[in-house]
């Protein structure tokens, strides 16, 4: 079975911004930033998604998400 991955962290460092930096630019709490940069949980916060591809002006959310 295809597993949905969330590229939260790879893209991160591409634009050298720290969780930190994005849970502020966001308002989206720390550990709910970190838990998508790890892969955890088992559902994906669309309004979070929508904030964090907002900030980091991404308009392609593929470059979010990944099928393994």
């Amino acid at each position: 079975m295809r597993k949905l991955r969330l590229r939260l962290d790879e893209v991160l460092q591409e634009k050298n911004i720290s969780q930190r930096k994005l849970s502020k630019l966001t308002g989206i709490y720390p550990n709910a930033i970190g838990n998508m940069c790890r892969n955890t949980g088992t559902s994906i916060n669309k309004e979070y998604l929508s904030k964090i591809a907002e900030v980091l002006d991404i308009d392609d959310i593929r470059m979010l998400i990944h099928w393994e």
